[in-house]
C-alpha cells in the first residue's frame, strides 16, 4: 500500500510525492461559509507525482486518464461517459503556472531546470475524495523540492496554490479538502475566508439572507467544534450523532433532488446497522462509523453487499509535514 513520507522519494534523480484521498469527517459544506470543519487523509487512495529534470519542461499524459487514442468511437465515447473530458495534464499545467506566479510576484529565484512531470492516481473519481487536488499537491511537493524552496513557501500558503490552480481551470473547491491533504492527517479547521462554491440553490439563498440556511449553516459549522472534542475525549457515541445530525441537517438544506437517491441510499443502508453516515465530500461515497465494533462492521458489510455496495475499510494517515513545518503550524496556532 506505500507510507506517506515527509521526503522525497529518489528514483535516479526524480522526485515523487504521493497525496492521499480526503474524507470530510464532519461539518462540510460549512468550509465555504465561514464555518469549520475536521477532515483525514487516508492511504486507501492516493495520487502520486513524479518530476524528472529533463532537457526541455514535459508533462507527460497518463495512458488511461489522458486518453487520446481509441479502438473505436464506442471506445470513446464510453471513455468520455465514464471518465469525462478531463484527466490530468491540466492539473499539472495548472499548478505550474500559479506556482511560477507566486514565486515571480515574491521574488523567489528559481533558476531555469527543466523537468518532466507525470502522475498516477487510483482515486475514484465523482466520489468526493478530492481526487483532482490530491495530484495538485502532489505536484506542487515536487516543484518545492526540484526548486528547493519548501522553506521558502510556507506551509499555510501552499492549500492557497493547489485551491488557485484548480479556480484556474474553472474547478469548484473550497479550502478544506487542500489543507487536509497539504498538511495531512486528521485536520481541525475553522474557516475565516469565503470561497465561491455552488451547491444548488443554497449558496445564493446564503447570500440573500435566508434565515434558514444561515442557521442551517451554522450549526453545520458547530457540528465540527463539538466534533473536536469528542473525537479528543474518544467519545465515540458523541461523534456517531455529530455525523448523523452533519447529514440531516445537509439533507434539510439542501433536498434530496440534490443529493440523489443513490447518495441517501448509502447513507440509509449504513443506518439501518445503527452506524453514522455521512458524505465524504459533495456525494458519490460516504463514511460510516461503527460505535459498537467488529459485530457491526460485519452487519454493515452484509447489507451493503445485498445493496450493491462496496465497503473499504478506511486506513488513516498521519501527518506528511515535517518537524519544522509543524512547529511553525504550532507558532501560528499560539
Amino acid at each position: 500500500m506505500g507510507t506517506q513520507s515527509t521526503s522525497p522519494v529518489s528514483i535516479s534523480n526524480a522526485i515523487e510525492h504521493k497525496a492521499y484521498a480526503r474524507v470530510g469527517l464532519l461539518g462540510n459544506p460549512s468550509d465555504v461559509y465561514y464555518g469549520r470543519t475536521i477532515s483525514f487523509t487516508f492511504g486507501n487512495f492516493w495520487a502520486s507525482v513524479q518530476l524528472q529534470p529533463s532537457d526541455e519542461l514535459v508533462i507527460k499524459p497518463h495512458p488511461t486518464h489522458d486518453l487520446v487514442q481509441f479502438r473505436s468511437l464506442d471506445h470513446l465515447i464510453n471513455r468520455l461517459n465514464n471518465g469525462g473530458y478531463y484527466g490530468g495534464v491540466r492539473l499539472l499545467m495548472a499548478i505550474c503556472k500559479v506556482f511560477y506566479n507566486y514565486c515571480k510576484e515574491n521574488k523567489i529565484d528559481i533558476c531555469g531546470k527543466n523537468f518532466t512531470l507525470s502522475y498516477d492516481t487510483n482515486i475514484p473519481r465523482q466520489t468526493g475524495l478530492a481526487g483532482s487536488s490530491a495530484i495538485v499537491c502532489a505536484a506542487l511537493s515536487c516543484l518545492l523540492d526540484f526548486y528547493e524552496v519548501r522553506h521558502l513557501i510556507k506551509v499555510e500558503v501552499r492549500p492557497n496554490l493547489v485551491l488557485a490552480a484548480e479556480q484556474e481551470l474553472g474547478i469548484v473547491a473550497g479550502l478544506q479538502d487542500r489543507v487536509a491533504q497539504v498538511y495531512g492527517g486528521l485536520v481541525y479547521m475553522v474557516h475565516h475566508l469565503n470561497f465561491l462554491q455552488v451547491h444548488s440553490t443554497v449558496r445564493q439563498r446564503w447570500l440573500n439572507g435566508d434565515k434558514f440556511i444561515i442557521s442551517s449553516m451554522l450549526e453545520v459549522a458547530n457540528v465540527a467544534k463539538e466534533g473536536r472534542p469528542a473525537l479528543l475525549e474518544k467519545d465515540h457515541s458523541k461523534l456517531a450523532k455529530l455525523m448523523d445530525c452533519n447529514f440531516d441537517l445537509r439533507r434539510s438544506m439542501f433536498g434530496d433532488d440534490a443529493l440523489g437517491d443513490l447518495n441517501i441510499k448509502m447513507v440509509e443502508v449504513a443506518r439501518k446497522v445503527g452506524a453514522a453516515s455521512k458524505f465524504t465530500g459533495s456525494g458519490g461515497a460516504v463514511i460510516a462509523f461503527c460505535p459498537d465494533g467488529p459485530s457491526q462492521v460485519k452487519l454493515l458489510e452484509d447489507e451493503c453487499q445485498k445493496a450493491g455496495f462496496i465497503v473499504v475499510p478506511v486506513e488513516v494517515v498521519s501527518s506528511c509535514l515535517n518537524a519544522n513545518e509543524l512547529q511553525t503550524l504550532k507558532k501560528l496556532v499560539c
